[in-house]
């Protein structure tokens, strides 16, 4: 162990067998654990970050499952195959794919090239002389989110290098999420947030089961008036209804707080993907009841995650 954690060893020792209880199938002695853990901290930035605060600030089960991977164990890639994103409990390669969808737009061939792209290059360097992603993770940030601004980060500088002389952010960058530029505009978003929290809780189970058939299971309208055996121009209908409606009460909540903009386009790209993922009657398990108990049993199997 490098001399800077040696002071270190027995909360090491503490994190390195609260690991292995949480994740017992994941297999991995006192020396490969050491050899890894010295590895992610070279990496950690700042560079500042001494010994004490690092090991104070370890994610210890997702540094254990990022070492399994390395190793290539079965166990510890079905730890990261079963990852979930949110309380909607939605898989990370469904988070991908979202994110993908989003990036390059109408494209879904380019879309899940993208994302088998970077699964290949979890563990082969994506170019010469390069390091594999998961060697650049160095413990001290949840492993879900960072995987996926890494991937972020991918997609957008192969957008920028083509197109733009513009220089590509590195793969092991971490994005910020956007960021309000005031305290002022931190409350608008807050706003937003909650109103938009309060239209999702308020949806009938007939508008919430259509949200979560085109939002979270990205069905096209045809698909959903398959499900429903009615014409597409009545799904078409119910959606521009509820996406009136939607933005008729956010606008509202939003005027009655002093807002006196005119585009709620920011507000939507930025906060509403996360209210959606947050709530919970639109997690996996809430619309499969629901599915079930109108008689969707078919599309449910076709549609698990």
């Amino acid at each position: 162990m490098v001399a800077e954690l040696i002071q270190c060893e027995p909360r090491v020792r503490m994190l390195y067998l609260y690991s292995r209880i949480q994740q017992p199938r994941v297999e991995m002695d006192w020396p490969a654990y050491l050899a890894h853990l010295e590895r992610m901290f070279e990496r950690r930035q700042p560079h500042a970050l001494d010994a004490v605060q690092y090991v104070a600030s370890l994610f210890p089960i997702d540094a254990l499952i990022v070492m399994g991977c390395l190793q290539n164990q079965p166990a510890a890639w079905e730890s990261l195959f079963a990852a979930r994103v949110g309380r909607a409990d939605r898989l990370l390669i469904d988070a991908l794919r979202q994110r993908a969808s989003r990036l390059l737009p109408g494209n879904e061939e380019e879309q899940e090239m993208a994302v088998q792209d970077f699964w290949g290059h979890l563990l082969v360097p994506p170019a010469l002389n390069s390091v594999p992603i998961l060697q650049r993770y160095d413990g001290l940030r949840p492993l879900v989110p960072w995987l996926i601004r890494v991937f972020q980060n991918r997609i957008i500088s192969q957008l920028r290098s083509p197109h733009h002389r513009l220089e590509s952010l590195g793969e092991d960058d971490v994005l910020p999420e956007a960021q309000p530029a005031s305290k002022t505009d931190a409350r608008w978003h807050e706003v937003f947030r909650d109103a938009a929290s309060e239209w999702v809780a308020a949806l009938p189970e007939s508008d919430l089961i259509l949200l979560g058939l085109r939002w979270r299971y990205r069905l096209s309208q045809r698909d959903i008036a398959n499900v429903y055996q009615v014409h597409e121009g009545t799904i078409s209908r119910q959606i521009a209804l509820m996406r009136d409606q939607c933005l008729a009460h956010l606008r509202k909540q939003m005027e009655c707080a002093g807002w006196l903009g005119e585009d709620l386009q920011t507000f939507i790209l930025q906060e509403m993907e996360s209210v959606l993922l947050d709530e919970p009657r639109l997690s996996a398990s809430s619309l499969a009841r629901l599915l079930r108990e109108q008689g969707k049993m078919p599309l449910t199997s076709s549609l698990s995650i």
